[in-house]
């Protein structure tokens, strides 16, 4: 490649960047998921667009998916709370395995008595399409007011369920016969095993390390988290496991393990989410051929029917009915298993293996994909508005950031107060902060000064706490409860469990 060559690629790049981030504006505005945006741009500039791009290379599709997922798995675990993910990993789990397996049956069912395609490539669809997209749902449910145990279970399901469907699609596309079923269950629970415990020791001993180890500029910590996330992956796979599952994991930790720098970590990470989302779907906007889906077009509705109206909500009755869960949540789960990136980068593993019909595999993935996240997505606040699942947000919850202090063995507190925080009109004094910490500065409106035990705090202002490090905890609980419940916290039984960094 030269420096011409280059430029031309860098112009290029640099303006697909520019109109997806701008895109990004128009999908908020018009309800549609993102994703679709991205598909189109890469649709538009590829071999039967505008730019008549010519572009077939699966292999390096799939190699780059895999990159962005990984990414993007990270990025969506340091943003789950595991105040909400706990309750709802029995359910979540129970969704990524028996429901995958419901959600194969039944649509490659459907794929080789509706369709006729053969068992092989009936079998591969069910699995590719099993698996709910982590960007997609990330991306939807964090806009939408939902109760904690329906987003927790949701966002988990996504997180957990690539590694089971990985290993079925590879499974199915192998040349040969499928192995027995009991060995198939074997892999996929083995893999689970090798991979949760290396994300979970992963992600432990990088926020022990983060936490001990004082870096020299802020900048550093975000590269180091997701560095460490990264290496959870890159360890889990090498060992057998599932690398994506060990990423999602250590990411989980590192988000709920307060470390310093943290809104800096987390805008971070979501920039590389968003890019690692815009050049994935671009890249497989790119590989499909828009002139070859005709013939596919009616296949993919019909077995989007099968999956959206028979297979996912039977999986989510079967799966969730120990758990008791009412039926508003089932019908919302049930219509909110979106399908994004994920289906379409697996849709390559065939391809790559040279499986009869890959190419048909890959249109109808693609397809289905496009149709039934434009119908699915959109409609998800409304669903929930007339399940009356929507939840009032309350309170605004704290902007809290924290750095370290080595030489003091403490941490400065910067506490941000929005509009809705109940700690406008209290007291300084009436925060009854920890002995070891207290408010040192307050800044309003440009101006800052020491304040005073009977200083009231406002809406905007933004204060420097410093706490040693034995009540640091104590103190972040404590503000975070009068920034809900005000100066009646403890009254009102209002905790300082986080509800976010």
């Amino acid at each position: 490649m030269t420096v011409h060559h280059l430029n031309q690629l860098l112009l290029v790049s640099s303006v697909v960047l520019l109109v997806a981030v701008v895109a990004v504006r128009i999908s908020s505005r018009s309800g549609l998921p993102s994703l679709l945006v991205y598909l189109g741009i890469g649709v538009a500039i590829g071999q039967d667009g505008i730019g008549d791009i010519p572009y077939d290379n699966a292999e390096l599709t799939q190699v780059i998916g895999y990159a962005a997922l990984v990414v993007i798995l990270a990025e969506g675990g340091l943003g789950t709370k595991w105040s909400e993910a706990k309750p709802a990993l029995p359910a979540a789990t129970a969704l990524a395995l028996a429901g995958v397996a419901v959600s194969v049956g039944v649509t490659a069912s459907a794929a080789h008595y509706v369709v006729g395609l053969e068992w092989r490539q009936a079998l591969i669809i069910g699995a590719v399409v099993s698996s709910t997209d982590a960007a997609a749902v990330f991306s939807v449910l964090r806009r939408i007011p939902l109760p904690s145990r329906v987003t927790g279970t949701l966002e988990a399901e996504s997180g957990f369920n690539d590694a089971p469907v990985v290993i079925l699609v590879v499974a199915f596309s192998a040349a040969g016969p499928v192995e027995h079923w009991y060995v198939l269950i074997g892999e996929i629970a083995l893999e689970l095993a090798i991979g949760a415990a290396i994300g979970l020791a992963v992600g432990w001993l990088g926020a022990w390390g983060l936490r001990h180890v004082a870096l020299p500029a802020s900048g550093l910590y975000p590269i180091a988290v997701m560095a460490i996330a990264v290496a959870a992956y890159a360890v889990g796979a090498t060992a057998h496991g599932s690398g994506f599952l060990a990423v999602y994991l250590a990411s989980m930790v590192l988000g709920n393990a307060r470390l310093p720098h943290w809104p800096a970590t987390r805008g971070f990470a979501e920039g590389l989410g968003w890019i690692a989302q815009i050049g994935m779907f671009v890249l497989l906007g790119l590989l499909v051929t828009p002139h070859e889906l005709g013939d596919d077009i009616v296949p993919a509705l019909l077995i989007g029917l099968a999956l959206t109206l028979l297979a996912r909500p039977l999986s989510v009755v079967l799966c969730l009915l120990p758990f008791r869960v009412p039926w508003q949540e089932q019908t919302l789960m049930s219509w909110a298993g979106l399908r994004g990136a994920v289906p379409i980068i697996l849709a390559t593993i065939p391809m790559v293996r040279g499986v009869d019909g890959s190419e048909r595999i890959f249109n109808i993935v693609f397809v289905l994909v496009v149709v039934y996240t434009l119908v699915q997505g959109p409609t998800l606040p409304w669903l929930a508005r007339k399940l009356r699942l929507g939840e009032d947000s309350g309170a605004a919850d704290l902007g809290i950031e924290s750095a370290p202090l080595e030489r003091l063995r403490g941490h400065l507190l910067s506490v941000a107060i929005p509009d809705g925080s109940r700690m406008h009109g209290v007291e300084v004094g009436e925060l009854r902060l920890p002995a070891g910490a207290a408010v040192t500065l307050v800044v309003r409106e440009e101006t800052s000064f020491v304040p005073l035990p009977s200083t009231v705090l406002r809406r905007g202002d933004e204060l420097l706490v410093v706490a040693t490090d034995p009540v640091r905890d104590a103190a972040e609980r404590r503000l975070r409860a009068v920034g809900r419940g005000g100066k009646l916290a403890d009254w009102l039984g209002t905790d300082g469990s986080r509800a976010e960094h």
